[in-house]
C-alpha cells in the first residue's frame, strides 16, 4: 500500500504532535508552507489557541526568493513574540523536512530572539 503525499506528511504530522506540545509560556511555533505563501503561528495547546500569527502574505515582508521571505516571516513572528513576552518557543515543522523553506523560517526567528 503506497501512501499519498499528503497522506505521509499527515502520519510524520501525528507522530510529531505527540511529543510537540506547546502552553501559555512556551507556546509552539506551528509553520504550514503552500506553494505561493509561508505562515507561521504561536500556539497554546493548553487552551486551544492561537497567541499570534505571521506570514508572508502581510505587508511588512519583503518581496525576494522563498527562502528570504521565509526568513522574514520567521523575523515578524519573532518580533511579534517579544512584543507579547514570549521568548521561548517550541518548533512544530508541521510535516516537512527541516530544510529550505521551513528552516530559514527556524533561523529567521532565532536571528530575532526567539529561543527554541
Amino acid at each position: 500500500m503506497s501512501l499519498t503525499k499528503s497522506d505521509r506528511r499527515q502520519r510524520i504530522k501525528f507522530r510529531i504532535r505527540k511529543i510537540v506540545s506547546g502552553t501559555a509560556a512556551k507556546p509552539r511555533l506551528s509553520v504550514f508552507r503552500s506553494n505561493k505563501e509561508i505562515y507561521a503561528q504561536l500556539i497554546d495547546d493548553v487552551n486551544g489557541v492561537t497567541l499570534l500569527a505571521a506570514s508572508s502574505r502581510e505587508k511588512g515582508v519583503s518581496k525576494g526568493t522563498n527562502t528570504e521571505v521565509a526568513s522574514a516571516v520567521g523575523k515578524l513572528v519573532a518580533e511579534k513574540a517579544l512584543k507579547t513576552g514570549i521568548d521561548t518557543v517550541t518548533f512544530d515543522r508541521g510535516g516537512y523536512l527541516y530544510h529550505g523553506r521551513v528552516q530559514s523560517l527556524a533561523e529567521g526567528a532565532r536571528e530575532a530572539g526567539l529561543k527554541f
